[in-house]
């Protein structure tokens, strides 16, 4: 900090309880002022231009945006704030798009009053607030995801046109008997399609292959 003058603090938060008590205690740390409250992305996009602001801090999810969107255009008018979220979202995804973003932190909001104050702090003298090994963990999670995500994309395109066929008939509530007149082919034909798609898909039942593929976006079992 440059002389006495205390860090300014904007907060970006919609529920105006929230924010007024978020603004009230950093209020009172010494070192930290708050010079502006605003609820929204386009709230931020229209701030004046009343000085420097040194570091926000952003909800992530907004009425018209996410927090991501309001540190973008926070950028764009102070190119060196920094950015602490506090949110009630803790979700892997929404913490790394947050860093993505640039963020120095991120905080739940059962975080302690002197630990929000705390981060604020350091966000505005530089420091990055998450450890290298919890970042670490997130983005391992995410590969994982990523390699899941593939994996599922590699089986549902491993599906012949007639097992995709035969999953739509079955999500619409076909047995194989229905499926073979539907189709106009042998119940033996249906029978083995069948026990290929479970095998493939590695399910136990019917119901739980119609199920995962759904849940992978399968087209034809999505009603």
């Amino acid at each position: 900090m440059t002389g006495a003058r205390p860090y300014r603090v904007l907060i970006v938060e919609d529920h105006q309880v929230v924010a007024e008590g978020l603004a009230v205690l950093l209020g009172e740390y010494p070192g930290l002022e708050v010079v502006g409250v605003t609820g929204s992305v386009a709230e931020v996009r229209r701030l004046p231009d009343s000085g420097p602001v040194d570091v926000a801090v952003v909800d992530y999810w907004l009425p018209d945006g996410t927090g991501v969107d309001a540190t973008l255009a926070l950028r764009e008018r102070w190119p060196e704030i920094a950015v602490v979220f506090l949110s009630a979202d803790d979700s892997d995804e929404s913490m790394l798009a947050a860093l993505e973003a640039g963020a120095s932190g991120y905080l739940v909001k059962s975080a302690g009053g002197a630990d929000v104050a705390a981060a604020v702090r350091r966000a505005a003298e530089g420091e990055i607030l998450v450890p290298a090994r919890q970042l670490a963990g997130l983005l391992a999670r995410r590969r994982e995801q990523a390699q899941r995500q593939a994996e599922r994309s590699r089986l549902l395109e491993s599906l012949t046109p007639r097992e995709r066929q035969i999953l739509g008939l079955m999500a619409e509530g076909m047995d194989n008997r229905d499926i073979a007149r539907q189709l106009g082919v042998s119940y033996t034909t249906v029978r083995s399609h069948v026990r290929h798609l479970l095998s493939k898909l590695s399910a136990h039942s019917k119901l739980e292959a119609v199920v995962k593929a759904a849940e992978w976006g399968l087209p034809e079992c999505q009603h």
